[in-house]
């Protein structure tokens, strides 16, 4: 019995001490537990004591941290796989980047035992599973193509490219005066090659570059004017050109100065939303492929109101009196579109004097006065008016143009043989500003603000004075117009209401006011008459392009000579006015008209485009 005691005790005591001799566990889970707390707080040195390489880890983790721009990061330790001396920690990284983005995945981590210490093997890998050595994380924009800008007849105006930008660094320039010059001569030699280049006064120049502080930017030029513009000022002294992304004209000829301004109000537009990614980098910057990529969401294109085929049609029309001062402007009646503003290089002297420019519209005013004797006086396009040679109104002898008389005739015949006397008679016995509200009907006297564009129709006196409304009648004495002004008259004629105009489509045009629309049975004996000056015996007839063209005629006379005047439109959606500065008579415009619609014609005519 002693004996069997003993040997059970001897084998407890055997098992007792096996027990006793065998290592109490070493978890690595509070290893890995206090890395992913150093790199939460971005605790470099932290990190580096928990690592085998703390040189490598401390490189590549703020390589990486910086890259990306790191604002913060998340790691949650999912579990622990733990076998002797090796184990390996499984973990979830969320890092916060700028603008509020997140990048989230999972990584894990191998840690070593030695002498009951864990360590962490350094790897990229920590940072992401996909990374290698020298190499880290960046967080790298992704741009958005830029969209470009079309015709409303589908014609692509603008597109992305490269142009250089004319900078002046204030501080270093030499002699002001000399240097703004040589930079206006430079750019005044090059626009004579290419209108897309902008020009610039030396005395306007030179005052902005004493005004100016820093680096001043004079311009943007073409990438195919570089040359000229660096050959011609390259060797002054704080002048330079920097190459930019740009919206270029695919045609430089195309409207130039408009295109200058859509490029400029619709560049932010055009940018789109840029995208973003993460990329692995390696030492040398290269990128190697992406871990996360948003693309970006490209702007569509824009539209603007030009018609291609309507604005080359305007601008060849003009090609044979470029040496003088005139204009067309095309507008569409059922939208607003602003077809084409087209200038010859002489009238680009005076600036913008298509949309702007501020003449007396001679009897295309008649097309109110009319408009105003049905409305006003209860007259219409059949009631027998005077039309003598000459009358005397209040004193003023009013003579109508060579002298003719009719006698007494229907007031279409008045309207197409463009009778002074008749119109006069008929605005004298006008109230005062009955006139001016009719015209403000059509457009004549609002002002618009236009996204892109500067204008301004025009203005009709108040007619206090009997004698005001008696030179009013026939577009004489204080009434102003531009050729926007009379195209947006001749669009409300055909349309029956005064359109928006506008450029840009989605942008908003702001009219001044806002006039109640014409009674529309006025409008229909108005567009009788306006049929009946291009019809035999009216003084447009002979135009030979297609269409049902009905419009007026006017000779505005000054001193010095007449501006010759037409403006009207044709049934295909096209509302005109075409002014050349001291041209004499009538015909003069009535011709150009006529070789503008025979090139829509020739060309196709465009399809309307809805804003």
């Amino acid at each position: 019995m002693k004996t069997r005691l003993s040997a059970l005790f001897a084998v407890l005591a055997i098992a007792l001490g096996a027990v006793a001799c065998t290592p109490k566990p070493n978890p690595a889970e509070p290893v890995a537990s206090s890395f992913l707390e150093a790199l939460e707080s971005f605790d470099y040195g932290k990190m580096a004591e928990l690592v085998d390489d703390s040189a490598k880890a401390s490189d590549s983790l703020e390589t990486s941290v910086g890259g990306l721009q790191a604002e913060g990061v998340t790691a949650t330790l999912n579990n622990v796989d733990q076998r002797e001396n090796l184990a390996t920690a499984h973990y979830t990284l969320d890092w916060q980047l700028p603008r509020e983005r997140h990048v989230r995945y999972d990584a894990s981590m191998t840690l070593t035992q030695q002498n009951d210490d864990w360590t962490v093997r350094w790897q990229p890998s920590i940072l992401h599973p996909r990374l290698g050595a020298n190499q880290h994380l960046e967080l790298r924009p992704v741009p958005a193509e830029q969209a470009s800008v079309v015709s409303s007849d589908g014609v692509a105006l603008l597109s992305p490219g490269v142009a250089y930008r004319l900078l002046v660094d204030t501080s270093a320039v030499g002699v002001t005066a000399d240097t703004a010059a040589a930079i206006s001569n430079a750019l005044a030699v090059a626009h004579d090659q290419d209108p897309a280049v902008p020009t610039r006064g030396a005395g306007d120049l030179e005052k902005q570059l004493k005004n100016a502080s820093g680096v001043y930017s004079v311009a943007m030029v073409p990438l195919t004017s570089r040359e000229a513009i660096e050959g011609a000022v390259g060797g002054l002294s704080g002048v330079r050109l920097n190459e930019e992304a740009a919206m270029v004209a695919d045609d430089a000829s195309f409207a130039p100065d408009i295109m200058a301004r859509i490029g400029e109000e619709v560049r932010a537009d055009l940018e789109g939303d840029a995208g973003w990614k993460v990329a692995i980098v390696n030492e040398n910057g290269n990128e190697l492929e992406d871990v996360e990529l948003h693309e970006a969401a490209p702007s569509p294109s824009i539209t603007v109101s030009l018609s291609h085929k309507v604005q080359t049609a305007a601008e060849k029309a003009l090609e044979p009196i470029n040496g003088q001062k005139a204009m067309i402007v095309a507008i569409r009646p059922s939208t607003g579109e602003i077809l084409a503003v087209a200038q010859t290089k002489a009238a680009d002297e005076d600036g913008n004097t298509a949309m702007m420019g501020q003449y007396p519209p001679g009897s295309t005013f008649k097309i109110l006065t009319s408009f105003a004797g049905v409305d006003k006086q209860g007259l219409s396009s059949e009631s027998i008016v005077p039309c003598p040679r000459t009358m005397d109104i209040y004193g003023r002898t009013v003579t109508n143009y060579a002298g003719f008389g009719l006698g007494s005739v229907p007031l279409q015949t008045a309207f197409a043989r463009s009778c002074n006397t008749t119109f006069a008679d008929i605005s004298t016995k006008l109230a005062p500003g009955e006139l001016k509200a009719v015209g403000k009907q059509f457009g004549l006297g609002v002002d618009y603000d236009i996204a892109g564009l500067d204008s301004l129709t025009g203005s009709i006196p108040e007619g206090e004075e009997p004698l005001d409304r008696t030179e009013a009648g026939y577009g004489q004495g204080l009434d102003l117009a531009s050729p926007f002004g009379m195209a947006l008259v001749s669009a409300t004629a055909a349309h029956g209401s005064t359109p928006l105009p506008y450029l840009i489509a989605g942008r908003d045009t702001t009219p001044s006011e806002k006039a109640p629309a014409p009674d529309p049975r006025a409008i229909e004996q108005l567009q009788g008459m306006m049929k009946a000056v291009t019809s035999p015996g009216g003084t447009a007839s002979g135009m030979s392009a297609g269409g049902d063209i009905r419009g007026k005629t006017g000779e505005a006379e000054i001193n010095g000579g007449s501006h010759s005047w037409f403006t009207g439109y044709r049934d295909d959606d096209i509302a005109f006015a075409t002014l050349i500065v001291l041209g004499g008579g009538s015909e003069a415009a009535v011709a150009v008209t006529d070789a503008m619609l025979r090139n829509i014609d020739e060309a196709g005519a465009p399809k309307p485009q809805q804003p």
